[in-house]
């Protein structure tokens, strides 16, 4: 024996580092540009994707699914297809590492983009864009962490991000 002592659980566990989980969706239009939405309370990430923090006994993809519905109205249709895993470490505007699952929702028509209902409270506007036009609409992290997303997608082989930090 090695004379190492272990901690209950429940010890063990307060011991550990903290994070927080999200679950997104990514959409594209018809033409394969990915859609965003404009966050009205935050200008560090001002483009996002549908999602948010999963709720206590959540799980990612039911995150995706519920965040996607309120601030858009749209249900996304399972099964979840994983595009990424995002990684990123506590931080000054946030205390928690950051892990986060990204799915794809698919390809919307004009008529769904033009028929997404934003909450007010969370967004106000929704763009579909080629990856190179939202170069100068967000930050260098957010867009890298979109073009490893989009490389995914096209690739079939999720994608996992560990610098969006």
């Amino acid at each position: 024996m090695s004379g190492k002592s272990w901690l209950p659980p429940k010890e063990f566990a307060a011991s550990l580092p903290k994070a927080s989980v999200f679950g997104a969706v990514v959409f594209t239009d018809e033409d394969g540009r990915p859609v965003q939405l404009r966050a009205t309370y935050s200008s560090a990430h001002p483009w996002q994707w549908p999602g948010g923090i999963t709720d206590p006994g959540e799980r990612p993809w039911e995150t995706a699914v519920r965040e996607c519905y309120e601030e858009t109205g749209m249900l996304v249709p399972g099964p979840p297809r994983l595009l990424a895993a995002v990684f990123g470490l506590p931080g000054k505007s946030w205390p928690l590492a950051t892990a986060g699952y990204v799915f794809d929702g698919g390809w919307l028509t004009a008529g769904q983009l033009a028929g997404i209902v934003l909450d007010p409270d969370e967004h106000d506007e929704v763009r579909a864009l080629s990856v190179a036009d939202w170069r100068e609409l967000m930050p260098g992290w957010d867009h890298a962490r979109l073009e490893a997303v989009m490389a995914a997608r096209h690739s079939g082989i999720p994608a996992y991000f560990d610098t969006w930090d």
